[in-house]
């Protein structure tokens, strides 16, 4: 059940389209929240404001920030889109987002991306990895990023998407499903890659779910496994469907040691067609349980660096990017195969 407190905001940290993040006495000393003004409208310095504190206190994956449900300050907000696609349906946070697919005619009839790459990856932090490494082999190529709803769902809180977006290594953002907050809105998957190649003229496109996995140590049990579903969607519209793998000498579990069950599990239970597999040319890895995929090896681009030199602080599972390198060079694999086989 969900848990709420009341407390006043003391100190702004941080501002920008979608969030703020703030201080709020909850009564013993300031903690730290983060509010979606899409949701809620903004909040200001002395408001009192309703907290929902449940993942802090239950020592999960926010970062230590609570989440502001209201404030009080106000009476009423109105923000209505001009659609009439609700996300976070059914719940009293449901928003009219509007939807793409709705405000542009020309996707009615569409059936096709074209041939368009399409990179499906598992962790959020891959993201930055493939983006450096597509821009690093076609610096004027257009790269567009479809968040899923199998993480968190607004695209606001993710840091690394606004730091992508501000050095020029995305060219627009789609939030599919339930997730909001994108340039644009689609009601799923298939649309979001719809509206990139036919309203954004996307060269390539990379589909991951936001900040904030979610995990159960069970073959079937986790959110990673939508890639398989992403693969199979890009296969059915004539796209080129490139999996990015996970793979990890750091990480202290032995299901994802090596070549991840998250991997192996979407690349063969939950994707039915045969899609290319990127993997770095020098990386020793078995293949067994891809062997009905096409791998396609590469060389290594050195993408810590590039993505260090490029000033992105990048980190996995609470690893920065040089403690765990393979893993961010597989990402970065599928981004610059995804490069060479744009149209």
């Amino acid at each position: 059940m969900p848990s709420f407190r009341t407390g006043t905001v003391v100190d702004i940290l941080e501002a920008r389209a979608g969030l703020q993040r703030a201080t709020i006495d909850l009564g013993s000393e300031p903690e730290r929240a983060y509010v979606l003004t899409q949701i809620t409208g903004p909040v200001a310095v002395g408001d009192r404001v309703v907290v929902n504190t449940t993942a802090v206190e239950l020592g999960l994956g926010t970062g230590g920030w609570h989440v502001v449900h209201w404030n009080l300050a106000r009476s009423e907000f109105d923000d209505t889109g001009t659609g009439t696609v609700m996300k976070l349906r059914y719940t009293s946070a449901q928003l009219d987002v509007g939807g793409a697919e709705q405000e542009w005619p020309e996707l009615a009839d569409v059936r096709t991306i074209d041939g368009m790459p399409v990179v499906a990856a598992s962790l959020h932090s891959q993201l930055a990895a493939i983006a450096v490494a597509y821009k690093h082999a076609r610096p004027g190529g257009r790269l567009v990023y479809v968040m899923t709803d199998g993480g968190a769902l607004p695209i606001a809180i993710s840091d690394l998407v606004w730091h992508l977006r501000e050095r020029q290594l995305l060219d627009a953002t789609i939030t599919a499903g339930h997730a909001f907050g994108g340039d644009y809105e689609a009601v799923t998957v298939a649309g979001a890659l719809a509206i990139a190649r036919h309203v954004v003229h996307a060269d390539a496109a990379v589909v991951a779910m936001g900040p904030g996995g979610v995990g159960t140590a069970t073959a079937l049990g986790f959110s990673g496994l939508e890639t398989g579903a992403v693969l199979d969607i890009a296969t059915a519209l004539d796209g080129r469907p490139i999996a990015a793998v996970r793979y990890s000498d750091a990480d202290p579990r032995a299901r994802h040691r090596s070549l991840s069950h998250h991997t192996i599990t979407a690349l063969t239970t939950a994707t039915q067609t045969r899609v290319v597999v990127a993997l770095p040319a020098s990386l020793a890895l078995d293949t067994t349980d891809l062997a009905r995929h096409e791998l396609v090896r590469v060389p290594e681009i050195g993408v810590v660096e590039l993505m260090h030199a490029r000033d992105l602080d990048v980190s996995s599972m609470g690893r920065p990017a040089a403690a765990d390198p393979w893993l961010f060079e597989c990402a970065a694999a599928a981004g610059t195969v995804a490069a060479a086989q744009v149209p």
